[in-house]
């Protein structure tokens, strides 16, 4: 078994979506960067990049690179979970919190878990939490969002 930790957070600009586990949640602002800006998406790609010790995001899927300009952070999640399979892996858990002042997320989570599991995690090994910030730092005055995970992988 192996084990690897995510983090990931961006700023929330106006004019954008804010797409959350790969659900479109109604909000004035959306987060900013070069995908999607899938926060809990991008945490538990770099939680099970970890745990292959493959390195994070930015090296298989960087922003210098137009190819992932506006990509779905989901189709991304896919294409890591394809490679837990190439080397012999599956995916045991995922647990992952994201912290977000503002919108409420927890009417999302169901959701969310749904669409991570459809990328190839087994359905009911998906886990999210969603925590603010009590009004601290960046999160707390509604700056930006953040998302932690974990993964836990056996070989098969």
């Amino acid at each position: 078994m192996r084990i690897g930790t995510g983090y990931d957070s961006h700023r929330l600009v106006e004019g954008r979506k804010l797409v959350i586990g790969g659900v479109d949640i109604p909000f004035e602002k959306g987060l900013l960067g070069h995908s999607d800006a899938d926060v809990l998406c991008h945490a538990i790609i770099d939680a099970i990049l970890g745990a292959l010790g493959m390195g994070d995001i930015g090296t298989h899927f960087p922003d210098t690179d137009s190819k992932w300009k506006d990509a779905s952070s989901i189709a991304l999640l896919s294409r890591t979970v394809e490679l837990v399979k190439k080397h012999g892996f599956e995916i045991s858990w995922i647990d992952s919190t994201v912290i977000a002042e503002r919108p409420k997320l927890q009417p999302h989570i169901e959701i969310m878990k749904k669409n991570i599991s459809g990328a190839g995690i087994p359905s009911g090994a998906v886990n999210i939490k969603a925590k603010t910030n009590e009004g601290m730092g960046f999160i707390g005055r509604g700056e930006g969002i953040a998302a932690q995970a974990v993964c836990l992988i056996k070989s098969l």
